[in-house]
C-alpha cells in the first residue's frame, strides 16, 4: 500500500479512468437498448412475414454495428487499465473483482459475439427462426455482460461477501451469492440497463422524427415509433421504479452520498425531498452558510424516500462528519440503538488497523505467533475502517456537492420528461397524427441527446458521489494507484482522449452517412 500519496499521480489516473469510462458509456446504452428493439422488430417480421419489417430491421442493425464495434474497444482499454494505473486496487481485491469480469469474458460476451455474426451474415444462410433466436440472445449477452460489469462496480460500491486475508493483502471471496445478489448489485443492473433501454429508445424515436421532417420513409418511421415508443415508456416507468430502489440502498450503505445529491449538509427529522433548489455557492461544512439561495421541497419526503419511514432521521453532511446519530431511526426499538461514531474516531481506528496489519505482517516474518495472533485479532476487530486510515483529514470524505447535486436533479428532471413525452408520443402514434405534429417530431429529435447527458449525469453521481472511496470505506483512491510517475499517466490520458474524440467522430459520421442513406442503401446484408 502507498504511504507517501503523489496527488497529481492520483489526479490524473482518475481523470484518465473518467474519461475512458466516460466515452465508454456513450456507445454502451445504445448497445443493450437497441439489440432488444431490434430483436422486437424481427420477431414482427418472423411472425408476419412482412418484408417490410425484414427491412427496418436490417436498418436498424446496420447502427447498431456501427456502435457495437467501437464500444468493444473502448470497453477493452478500460479494463487494461485496471491492471496500469490501479495495480494496487487490483492487487487488493483481484480476487472478488475479477470473477464478475472473468464471467463476463468468458460467457456473456462470448455469447453476445458468437451471435452476432449470426445475426448480421445468416441472413440468408439460416432458417428465420434460427436467426431470430441469434438476435434474441446477442441481445441477452450484451445484457448479461452489462450484469456482471455492474455487480463487480456494486462490489466497490458496497463491498460483501469476502474476508480480508493479512497473509496475502488480499481481500477473498467467500460467498459468491452474497456479491451477486447483493441489493445494490440487483438496483444498480435493473436502474443501468432500463435506463440504457431509453437511450435507445429515444436514438430511434429521434432518427425516425428526422424522416418524417423530410418527408421520407414514413411506414419505417412511425412502425419504428411506435415499437420504440412503447419500448422506452415501460423503460421509463422501470428505471423510476428501479431508481427509488437505488436511492433507498444509498441511504442505508452510503449516507454521504444521499446527503451531497440533496444538498444536505444538516440532518434533521421529516427530511424534506428537495424538487428545485440553487446552491450557495462555495458552501463549505461548519461555516453556518444556508446551502441554498433558495429550494422547494416536498416535506418528509427524503425521510420516506430514504428509510420508509416520514419522520425518520436523515443525517447530513456534518451529522455525518459528527457522528453521534443513528442510521437506523425507528427500525428497531430505540434502546437497542448504537450512534454512528465520528469520522476522526473512524480514521484513528483505520489508522490502527493499518498498524495492526504492519505489526501482523513483522510478526509473521519472525514467526512471533503470539504477536500475530494478537495483532491480527486487532486487525479484524478494526478492518472496517480500514480504508479511512490512509485519509488525511475527516473532511476528505466530503464528495463534490454541486457536481453531485446537480447531476442528481438533472437526471431525475430528464426522467419525468421523457415519461410525458413518450406519453404524448404514443397518443399522436395511436391517433395516426404525429406527421402532422412537426414541433413534436423536432422536440424528439433534439432528445436523444438529452437522453445521453442524463445517462452520464446517472454515472457521475454513481461514481463521483462515492468518493474518495475506491471500494467504500475500505479503501481510497490515493491508496489504489499504482506506482507510475504521473507524467506518463498525462501522455496517455491525451493520447486515448485524441482516439476517442476520433472514434467519437468518426462513428457519429458514419452513422449520419447511414441514416441520410437510408434503409434503402443502409440494410444490413
Amino acid at each position: 500500500m502507498p504511504v507517501n500519496i503523489d496527488y497529481s499521480l492520483v489526479d490524473w489516473s482518475r481523470a484518465q479512468f473518467a474519461l475512458t469510462a466516460m466515452y465508454h458509456w456513450l456507445f454502451v446504452p445504445l448497445t443493450l437498448g437497441l439489440s432488444f428493439i431490434i430483436a422486437i422488430m424481427e420477431s414482427v417480421y418472423v411472425r408476419t412475414g412482412n418484408e417490410e419489417w425484414k427491412r427496418m430491421t436490417k436498418f436498424w442493425m446496420t447502427l447498431f454495428g456501427i456502435n457495437f464495434a467501437i464500444g468493444v474497444a473502448t470497453g477493452i482499454i478500460l479494463e487494461f487499465e485496471f491492471g496500469t494505473n490501479w495495480s494496487n486496487y487490483s492487487w487488493f481485491v483481484g480476487d472478488i473483482f475479477g470473477a464478475p469480469l472473468a464471467i463476463e469474458g468468458i460467457m456473456a460476451f462470448f455469447l453476445e459475439s458468437t451471435f452476432i455474426a449470426v445475426m448480421f451474415f445468416g441472413w440468408d444462410k439460416v432458417s428465420r427462426k434460427f436467426h431470430l433466436a441469434a438476435s434474441w440472445l446477442t441481445a441477452i449477452g450484451a445484457n448479461l455482460s452489462a450484469l456482471w460489469i455492474l455487480v463487480a462496480n456494486a462490489w466497490m460500491q458496497y463491498p460483501t461477501g469476502m474476508k480480508f486475508n493479512p497473509d496475502t493483502a488480499r481481500n477473498e471471496m467467500q460467498n459468491f451469492w452474497d456479491i451477486l445478489l447483493s441489493p445494490v448489485a440487483i438496483n444498480k443492473f435493473f436502474h443501468t440497463v432500463t435506463s440504457s433501454f431509453i437511450l435507445a429508445s429515444f436514438f430511434v424515436l429521434g432518427i425516425s422524427a428526422w424522416y418524417l421532417l423530410k418527408n421520407r420513409e414514413h411506414l419505417l418511421a412511425k412502425r419504428s415509433m411506435m415499437i420504440a415508443a412503447i419500448f422506452g415508456l415501460a423503460a421509463a416507468l422501470g428505471t423510476a421504479f428501479t431508481g427509488d430502489g437505488s436511492a433507498y440502498q444509498v441511504s442505508q450503505k452510503q449516507p454521504m452520498k444521499l446527503a451531497a445529491m440533496e444538498g444536505l449538509y444538516k440532518g434533521s427529522y421529516g427530511a424534506g425531498l428537495v424538487a428545485f433548489g440553487v446552491l450557495t455557492p462555495a458552501k463549505i461544512a461548519g461555516d453556518g452558510k444556508d446551502p441554498f439561495l433558495f429550494r422547494i421541497e416536498f416535506p418528509k419526503l427524503l425521510s420516506f424516500l430514504g428509510y420508509r419511514n416520514p419522520d425518520a432521521f436523515v443525517p447530513g453532511i456534518e451529522d455525518i462528519l459528527r457522528g453521534g446519530f443513528n442510521p437506523q431511526y425507528n427500525a428497531v426499538p430505540k434502546q437497542e440503538l448504537s450512534a454512528a461514531i465520528s469520522i476522526d474516531e473512524k480514521i484513528a481506528r483505520g489508522r490502527l488497523a493499518i498498524a495492526a496489519f504492519g505489526a501482523y505482517r513483522q510478526a509473521v516474518s519472525v514467526k512471533d505467533s503470539l504477536k500475530a495472533s494478537e495483532a491480527g485479532k486487532t486487525l479484524q476487530a478494526n478492518f472496517p475502517y480500514f480504508g479511512y486510515g490512509y485519509l488525511e483529514s475527516s473532511k476528505a470524505v466530503i464528495p463534490s456537492v454541486p457536481l453531485i447535486y446537480y447531476a442528481f436533479h438533472f437526471m431525475v428532471y430528464s426522467g419525468l420528461y421523457f415519461i410525458i413525452l413518450l406519453i404524448v408520443l404514443l397518443f399522436y402514434l395511436h391517433n395516426d397524427r404525429i406527421e402532422i405534429q412537426r414541433w413534436l417530431l423536432r422536440c424528439t429529435l433534439w432528445t436523444i441527446p438529452v437522453a445521453y447527458l442524463a445517462s452520464q449525469a446517472g454515472w457521475i453521481v454513481a461514481e463521483v458521489g462515492r468518493q474518495p472511496w475506491v471500494i467504500q470505506d475500505l479503501l481510497p483512491v490515493s491508496a489504489g494507484v499504482s506506482k507510475i510517475g504521473s507524467s506518463s499517466v498525462q501522455l496517455t490520458f491525451w493520447l486515448f482522449a485524441i482516439v476517442f474524440t476520433v472514434l467519437l467522430i468518426a462513428e457519429v459520421m458514419i452513422m449520419v452517412k447511414q441514416i441520410k442513406l437510408g434503409p434503402k442503401n443502409g440494410g444490413a446484408h
